[in-house]
């Protein structure tokens, strides 16, 4: 299936560092790592723009590098460069990497459900040209939110996805995504996705939990906070696994809130919190400045 593009999505791609490309290198730390990356992209006249990097043990810990350089004749120049740092990092120096084209936005799909904040604030960044993404469908499981989502020019699904058994549901899910996508976005979408489906849909899943994990899990978090009469409210962008709301976390943040506030402002606090955590983890990931490991990330922010 292909999907057309609205016309500001066109401009924003267009818009885009056209020369610039993502370096992600990780594995084992060892001496000169670092200079073999600058040697490979100085060889083909590469310009580095920002280079971050962490090591969790010096000695022979795990090595993470996040690299951003400017190369005229990028896309035509990037085979070359590859093929050399296939030699200098992954032969040499036994490490990983992922080189990308940064003018090519990635490709995502959002899944909703009733709740809109979340939803309608990726479409407003992703249409102000804060979300270097190209939004390439939104589905849910609910037809409220059509109007406004195709008002944005975005294409949407309406998926229904009732009782226990998914199974029909999520193979229309697989359908829709299948080439179209590069990750995907649970914007506060009230379904949990079988271990089968995050297998099967083959790119990373991104989900906002409504609390600081781990703590209020489950249905009503706001009122089981307002019960134990909390002092900050939460919200937490990570990444789905089959182990429910156990997946490595992107970002987190709090507000501040009393014992005057009710279940509603607690309600509304959390989801401006919710909005901004998911809004900051879409595009660090969109952005190559997540490296997952293990359990856990690494975020150049």
């Amino acid at each position: 299936m292909t999907l057309t593009q609205d016309a500001p999505a066109r401009a924003r791609r267009e818009a885009a560092p056209r020369h610039h490309a993502s370096l992600i290198v990780q594995g084992r730390d060892r001496t000169g790592i670092v200079g073999a990356v600058g040697a490979v992209l100085a060889e083909h006249g590469a310009n580095i723009v920002s280079l971050d990097q962490y090591s969790d043990n010096p000695q022979g810990g795990a090595f993470f590098q996040r690299t951003v350089f400017g190369l005229d004749d990028l896309r035509a120049a990037l085979p070359a460069v590859e093929e050399d740092l296939d030699v200098r990092l992954a032969r040499d120096y036994g490490l990983t990497y992922t080189l990308r084209d940064l003018s090519v936005p990635k490709r995502v799909a959002i899944f909703a459900s009733k709740s809109d904040h979340c939803l309608l604030d990726l479409l407003w960044r992703h249409r102000q040209g804060q979300l270097p993404v190209t939004v390439s469908m939104v589905i849910s499981n609910h037809p409220d939110v059509a109007e406004e989502v195709r008002s944005f020019g975005i294409p949407f699904f309406h998926v229904p996805c009732q009782g226990s058994d998914k199974s029909a549901a999520e193979a229309e899910h697989l359908r829709l995504l299948q080439g179209n996508v590069d990750f995907v976005v649970l914007a506060r979408y009230m379904q949990i996705l079988s271990g089968d489906f995050i297998e099967r849909v083959g790119v990373p899943v991104i989900n906002i939990h409504h609390s600081f994990l781990p703590a209020f899990i489950g249905a009503g978090p706001y009122a089981k906070a307002k019960e134990r009469g909390v002092k900050l409210v939460g919200a937490t962008a990570h990444y789905v696994t089959e182990d429910l709301d156990e997946g490595p976390i992107i970002e987190q943040d709090v507000v501040r809130v009393t014992h005057a506030d009710t279940a509603a402002d607690l309600q509304r606090r959390g989801a401006d919190v919710e909005r901004a955590v998911l809004s900051r983890a879409v595009l660090w990931h969109a952005e190559d400045r997540v490296i997952r490991n293990g359990n856990h990330t690494i975020v150049f922010a």
